[in-house]
């Protein structure tokens, strides 16, 4: 039985995060490239790229910008403009050499989908993968508002797909278990998302660990400021140190 990630990114996954669409990755790449203008420069990874929302905007100010995913089904969904800047693979399994990327993006929570040891393994890969003074940005669900607004149960319909959802948080992972029926041929299946939850101390210890020193630390896409009991996410952006 394969990882959940594997068989999740499917036609599915894209109707029922219709709603994260290019307009809202705008929004959130002009708030990265405001924060850390070094992202506009060089060869910039988006990982976890999915169908490219994000890589499509950075593309206007960077022409070197390429993504990366595992998803067939995604990257075919990614816009005629991309082609030739997407790659097909495992994040924990990078083609490319160390040194070469002035920028990696993980936009809406990539980091975490594995163990805590890849996850980190993952982590100091990337740092690797950097130039001196490379920048990294991790894009996170902040725990504390999760935690305090998580709803357990609930049931909706989107994009032709009746969805009862049940949530829970397991081991430090937050674990969303789904129940999927097509409203037009009532056709079912089952998909699960199980993501680490990562604190933002353990974030900063694991970077500061890895050579990378923080830059700024942001509560949403409009760039507010990090605020641990309200911001919706927790987004992260780190350079790499340079030797000595």
């Amino acid at each position: 039985m394969g990882e959940w990630f594997e068989d999740w990114f499917d036609a599915d996954y894209a109707a029922l995060y219709a709603h994260r669409d290019r307009r809202e990755a705008s929004r959130a790449v002009d708030t990265l490239l405001a924060a850390a203008p070094g992202f506009a420069c060089g060869p910039v990874l988006d990982l976890g790229c999915g169908s490219g929302r994000h890589l499509a905007e950075l593309r206007k100010v960077n022409p070197l910008a390429f993504g990366l995913d595992l998803s067939r089904h995604l990257l075919g969904m990614a816009p005629a403009e991309l082609r030739g800047w997407l790659l097909r693979g495992d994040m924990r399994r990078l083609p490319l050499r160390p040194g070469t990327l002035a920028g990696a993006c993980l936009w809406f929570t990539p980091f975490g989908y594995f163990s805590d040891p890849e996850n980190e393994a993952l982590l100091r890969n990337l740092q690797r993968l950097l130039r001196p003074e490379g920048s990294l940005l991790l894009d996170l669900m902040n725990p504390s508002r999760l935690r305090s607004s998580l709803v357990e149960e609930d049931t909706l319909e989107r994009g032709g797909l009746r969805v009862h959802s049940r949530r829970s948080l397991e081991a430090g992972r937050v674990v969303k278990r789904m129940a999927l029926e097509r409203t037009d041929s009532g056709e079912a299946r089952e998909a699960v998302e199980s993501v680490r939850l990562y604190e933002p101390a353990e974030i900063r210890g694991l970077t500061r660990a890895c050579g990378l020193a923080p830059v700024r630390e942001l509560g949403d896409y409009d760039g507010s400021a990090f605020q641990e009991a309200a911001s919706p996410r927790w987004i992260g952006i780190f350079v790499k140190k340079l030797p000595g």
